[in-house]
């Protein structure tokens, strides 16, 4: 491992050297002289010829794309990459989290990695403005957190997305959902129900709310406003999307997830579609978006169940407003139809656990629970003994066996008949 360090380290800078006096390098042409700087250390160094290629690609990786993260980025299988510095590294494939036995050469190489994936989508972070949300080219969402505020050096979080949108069809060949309940959601979205997503980080929000969206008549106009555009919305030919913008050195102001809300409203949206609510825009979207025509719009939020979501978004309506508890739940209960709770399983699988309706009390939301996640009775699948060495999961490797559950009948079905459906 220190000889393969040490060869990179010595054909980068010889690479470096001879590029000052050589412009415009193609990918082909690196490779080339990579591999003839390779063959003249392998004598030196006893490099077989499979050691030659996966160094020659570290080196390439590192000189024209993003280094070891490379590697993480074209496998299919990883859903997650985290950096916690230099040498601490972990991947979640398949469900199941594991170390990797990579690290990257030093902490400059990280942060060139880090200020070339932030330059991209044109925020800026260093120690003055220490943390910032990105997005790669493939729309994989991104975190990053540097010193001082991440002690133990850059902290990298880069959540993966399917190249191919899962559609519905997806969900329910992988138990996410039912045919019945999926069928009872796609109706609901055609009609123009407002819904809101919930679950907790990981449960599959942004892919469920993906799928949902594949329901929307394609006549519609649709705005989607995200932190970092991640959100894959198909067959909508009138579609607009719009990202936050971070504050920069040169003192531009930055403008958030509310300053978006409030612009959409004037460019005649059908729906609003905003990736997540965490603060005070849920006031917008609820009180400006949901509740002012824009029926069928939807979003998704951080909950530990749908009673706990109505909870976080009168919390988050406070953030914005001064206004009476009673007076927001009216809001809520008038503009939020439905609720779809999802989380993820002790075997790590993603379901749907509850689908729920809300009413308009007088004081109080009232909860009509359609659809409920069951266990089967002591019913479990079959050990997975397969995991590879460094898998780092604790949680029980079971399967879990249950089904989605009709407990209830829709209340409020005037939005179906106004569109001449029926459940």
């Amino acid at each position: 491992m220190d000889n393969d360090r040490e060869i990179v380290e010595k054909v980068k800078n010889n690479l470096i050297k001879q590029l000052e006096y050589i412009e415009d390098v193609g990918d082909d042409e690196l490779h080339q002289m990579i591999g003839k700087e390779l063959r003249e250390l392998g004598k030196e160094y006893h490099i077989s010829i499979k050691d030659r290629m996966n160094i020659g690609k570290r080196i390439f990786d590192s000189m024209r794309k993003l280094d070891i993260l490379q590697d993480f980025l074209e496998d299919g299988e990883v859903s997650e990459v985290m950096i916690n510095g230099v040498e601490s590294i972990f991947y979640e494939k398949k469900g199941r989290l594991y170390k990797s036995t990579k690290n990257f050469l030093s902490e400059e190489v990280l942060g060139n990695v880090i200020q070339q994936i932030v330059a991209k989508c044109n925020r800026v972070v260093n120690e003055s403005s220490p943390i910032v949300d990105a997005r790669l080219s493939d729309g994989s969402r991104v975190n990053v957190v540097l010193n001082p505020v991440a002690i133990n050096g850059p902290i990298l979080t880069i959540r993966r997305f399917p190249k191919k949108p899962y559609r519905m069809e997806d969900l329910i060949r992988i138990g996410s959902i039912n045919t019945e309940a999926a069928e009872f959601l796609k109706k609901l979205v055609i009609a123009g129900y407002n819904i809101i997503i919930s679950g907790g980080t990981g449960s599959g929000k942004t892919t469920f709310l993906n799928a949902l969206s594949a329901n929307i008549p394609k006549d519609e106009r649709i705005i989607t406003i995200e932190d970092s555009a991640e959100l894959q919305i198909q067959g909508i030919e009138n579609l607009v999307r719009m990202e936050t913008k971070n504050s920069n050195l040169g003192g531009n102001m930055p403008i958030t997830i509310r300053d978006l809300i409030k612009s959409s409203l004037r460019m005649r949206p059908d729906r609003i579609i905003v990736g997540e609510v965490r603060g005070g825009e849920a006031m917008d979207m609820i009180c400006s978006a949901m509740n002012c025509g824009h029926d069928g719009s939807m979003s998704t939020v951080h909950a530990n169940s749908a009673a706990d979501s109505i909870s976080r978004l009168e919390t988050m309506i406070l953030m914005a407003v001064n206004l009476p508890l009673h007076s927001i739940r009216r809001q809520i209960g008038s503009g939020v139809d439905i609720i779809v709770h999802l989380g993820r399983l002790r075997d790590r699988s993603r379901r749907v656990l509850e689908i729920v309706e809300l009413n308009q009390g007088s004081e109080n939301i009232h909860v009509n629970t359609i659809y409920k996640f069951m266990e089967d009775n002591g019913a479990l699948g079959i050990r997975d003994n397969s995991l590879e060495t460094n898998c780092i999961s604790k949680e029980n490797s079971e399967s879990v066996r249950g089904r989605l559950v009709k407990t209830g009948e829709l209340i409020n079905a005037y939005k179906l008949s106004a569109a001449g459906l029926k459940i």
